[in-house]
């Protein structure tokens, strides 16, 4: 056999067998006032038995045009976020939570970063800008990668969920919804819906 088959072959087969190993979970957020659907976050809580690492590649926040893009970042537990000022005035990035030790990244100009590490898992940080009082965005931090941000119509998909029985979670900035068991299988979308409330 060539050696270069010999070694292709294995890693192949473990490709296509994860491949075909995991399902998605999809859905739709509902909420009588419409600005709420988005920025919502689904997640799976934890695995037992399971820890995952952070990505070696930072995230990145970005500020501009007076605003952090995005205004709801998950990560996984130990990532590093990067916060960009693409404005042409200086930006500061702190938080005055606990769980992230009360922060302040001080202030910097266009074109540099600061960096920090979200190393509290179940943190749901608030992101804050002292030269603009209006500018605002969250960071949570959570034991899992699989999660997903719900787009303006409240349309979510998490994807290559491993087959399992598991809690659905939501968070969302100022509405509240109740947990969802579900099962994943081998191959297939669940669909779940969720519906906010106060």
């Amino acid at each position: 056999m060539n050696i270069a088959i010999k070694y292709i072959l294995p890693v192949l087969f473990i490709f296509l067998t994860s491949a075909v190993t995991a399902g998605n979970i999809k859905g739709m957020v509902k909420a009588k006032k419409a600005k709420y659907k988005a920025n919502t976050v689904i997640y799976i809580e934890k695995i037992e038995g399971k820890k995952f690492a952070p990505p070696q590649k930072h995230k990145l926040m970005d500020q501009k045009n007076l605003t952090f893009h995005p205004h709801v970042l998950p990560v996984v537990v130990g990532t590093t976020v990067d916060f960009l000022n693409s404005d042409d005035v200086l930006h500061n990035v702190f938080s005055p939570d606990k769980c992230v030790e009360k922060f302040n990244l001080g202030s910097f100009p266009k074109g540099q970063k600061r960096t920090y590490a979200f190393n509290n898992p179940g943190c749901v940080s608030v992101m804050l800008c002292n030269v603009h009082p209006e500018m605002e965005a969250y960071i949570l931090v959570l034991e899992t990668p699989y999660w997903a941000v719900t787009e303006k119509d409240g349309s979510y998909e998490i994807k290559d969920v491993p087959p399992g029985k598991y809690t659905l979670k939501v968070w969302n900035e100022r509405l509240k919804s109740k947990d969802v068991e579900v099962t994943v299988h081998k191959t297939g979308t669940v669909t779940v819906d969720f519906k906010l409330s106060r």
